[in-house]
């Protein structure tokens, strides 16, 4: 039997997989909601399955969608490398949502000079920041983000990694904390109660394992989630001090009134990178973004 194509379906049908709404999808395409409605309609015709369905306010993609759908984001990014038009980049004239995975350190220090540079250079771009996911990194194999910036996990093999720079931990502290002044041994550190940020809520970390080398071990009072958490939460607490990466929050810690005292104990260097799968290489505007992400980095995190 002879099925007529429409490849215009699967650019939509990727906008309402990614966005889980008829509405979201209709303004990320730029069409009416009442025409994303009828093209939901003639998609779920062509695949014989619902596609979305309502779950009270929301909609939820069905298993066949979440099945599809990082062979229907490869499809359209592939799609759109192939009928990208030759020649230079007109970046006045691009119209592309970007998503990039980093953590809210990367986010706070490297985000606001790299919105500045896309704004200024590609006013229709936007960029849609994602936290790091708590399991396994696979957003750039399946197409569902387009960089991934900082500390990074294990990632796929084909992934191709670039060095940005490096940072260092420091400890974090109210001026009023005891470990504010005079010598700071690793015995006062292990004697101080921690707040230790993990996205994963992990207890134990580096500087756990420097000071068991020591013989000496920490009070891990609470685990926070983000380094913008842990940061909050040292403001309102005298008794408790954090470790953060010392170039991507400096600017944070001074406007928040802390403090930060180098570590006597050798932890391993914060090594910042980014990411991103091979199928993106050559994509012109995708080049483009990767060095203004290398120019904003060099401009916020150089010593």
């Amino acid at each position: 039997m002879h099925v007529k194509l429409d490849l215009n379906l699967l650019v939509a049908l990727d906008a309402l997989l990614e966005e889980s709404s008829v509405t979201g999808a209709a303004d990320r395409l730029g069409v009416s909601e009442p025409a994303m409605s009828r093209t939901l309609g003639r998609i779920r015709r062509a695949v014989e399955d619902p596609v979305l369905v309502r779950a009270g306010h929301a909609m939820q993609p069905t298993p066949r969608a979440v099945a599809m759908r990082s062979e229907v984001r490869a499809l359209v990014q592939r799609a759109r490398c192939v009928l990208a038009p030759a020649g230079e980049l007109d970046l006045q004239a691009l119209k592309r949502t970007f998503t990039l995975c980093a953590n809210d350190a990367m986010v706070t220090s490297v985000g606001d000079h790299l919105l500045s540079c896309v704004e200024d250079e590609a006013p229709q771009v936007t960029l849609r920041f994602l936290a790091e996911p708590a399991g396994d990194h696979t957003g750039l194999r399946d197409g569902s983000i387009d960089l991934e910036m900082g500390v990074l996990g294990s990632l796929a093999p084909e992934v191709h990694t670039e060095v940005l720079t490096t940072d260092h931990s420091v400890l974090v502290m109210r001026a009023d904390h005891p470990l504010a002044t005079g010598e700071l041994s690793a015995e006062r550190v292990a004697g101080a109660r921690h707040i230790v940020t993990s996205r994963r809520g992990r207890l134990t970390g580096p500087l756990d394992d420097a000071l068991a080398a020591l013989g000496l071990s920490r009070r891990a009072a609470v685990a926070a989630p983000t380094f913008a958490a842990t940061l909050l939460m040292l403001a309102n607490r005298h008794d408790m001090v954090g470790l953060l990466p010392w170039r991507q929050y400096r600017t944070t810690v001074h406007n928040l009134g802390l403090i930060t005292r180098e570590l006597p104990l050798s932890l391993p260097p914060l090594q910042l990178s980014l990411a991103w799968h091979p199928r993106d290489d050559a994509d012109p505007a995708h080049q483009w973004l990767r060095s203004r992400i290398r120019q904003s980095v060099r401009a916020v995190l150089t010593p």
